[in-house]
């Protein structure tokens, strides 16, 4: 029985314009929330092991080993300024 070839993973680099919700639990100052609103988004840089890409989104896993992995980051293209390969991972099963 011949071995599954075993997938090599690419480390990226994301940038990309995260939305965010601002204020607290319960009530808020609406003069200060106006001064929010108009703050621009906080654009993000993400790095990991991309885990699946698609037209629209790539998932990103920071950790991982040939059985386990840490969480799945999961960014919308639409979210995204570009995208820049660091290197090619080491093969996983």
């Amino acid at each position: 029985m011949a071995k599954a070839k075993k997938k090599q993973l690419e480390i990226v680099e994301v940038t990309w314009i995260d939305a965010e919700e601002l204020g607290e639990v319960g009530w808020n100052n609406l003069k200060e929330q106006q001064k929010n609103a108009k703050a621009p988004c906080p654009i993000i840089r993400s790095v990991g092991y991309v885990l699946y890409k698609d037209k629209n989104h790539i998932s990103l896993v920071s950790s991982l080993s040939d059985t386990i992995c840490g969480t799945v980051e999961k960014i919308p293209f639409n979210f995204i300024l570009g995208v820049q390969t660091l290197t090619q991972a080491k093969a996983i099963p």
